[in-house]
């Protein structure tokens, strides 16, 4: 199967390809084969490295990723989302998750020297979800939204010392049979987020 694919005018390569995913316009649909994760716990249990993941590198030093996502829950923590990745021991996610009261949740984790920082966010009363990854000055932030227009910040970070990183998307499902993850409206835009706490 082609393991790359071009969305809005940028290309991205699966790192770890699902089991089936489709291109519709601006839009990936993608599914995440039955317990998969990308985690690396704090407590020393073994790392998740299987969740499929599709990666570009950023437009620059100051970049936007933006999506629409939609998730087909089943099993806890099913999810899709957005990440930035500079390798296996140094990255981080925003989620639109499955928590396991059974209440989609926004969740983040930031990952750094190979330990995972998990955080749970708000839950999420849409069943469509606007996910904003940006880069900007070394650090990142995250955003979401259920309209698109009005933002709320997540979470700041940085991944630590500068590097070269690539930005794209991920599906998961750690526990379940896999789950479908529609992406619409992707972008990738080289623009600098001009406000950070309501993310304009």
């Amino acid at each position: 199967m082609e393991t790359e694919f071009a969305v809005a005018g940028t290309s991205y390569a699966w790192l770890v390809e699902p089991p089936s995913w489709t291109v519709e316009g601006s839009a990936v649909v993608a599914t995440a084969a039955a317990r998969t994760d990308v985690f690396r716990s704090p407590f020393g249990e073994a790392p998740r490295e299987d969740a499929a993941r599709a990666l570009t590198p950023p437009p620059g030093e100051e970049w936007q990723l933006t999506a629409r996502l939609r998730v087909d829950f089943g099993a806890s923590w099913d999810a899709g989302g957005l990440l930035v990745h500079a390798d296996e021991h140094t990255w981080a996610k925003i989620t639109f998750e499955r928590s396991p009261d059974g209440v989609p949740t926004l969740y983040s984790v930031v990952t750094r020297d190979g330990r995972s920082d998990d955080a749970i966010g708000p839950a999420a009363d849409a069943d469509a979800m606007w996910l904003r990854l940006s880069g900007f000055d070394g650090g990142c932030a995250m955003h979401h939204s259920t309209d698109g227009r009005n933002w709320r910040l997540l979470r700041q970070f940085t991944l630590g010392a500068p590097r070269p990183v690539g930005v794209g998307l991920v599906v998961q499902s750690p526990i379940g049979a896999g789950c479908r993850v529609r992406f619409d409206d992707i972008s990738l835009d080289a623009t600098r987020l001009a406000h950070l706490y309501d993310g304009r």
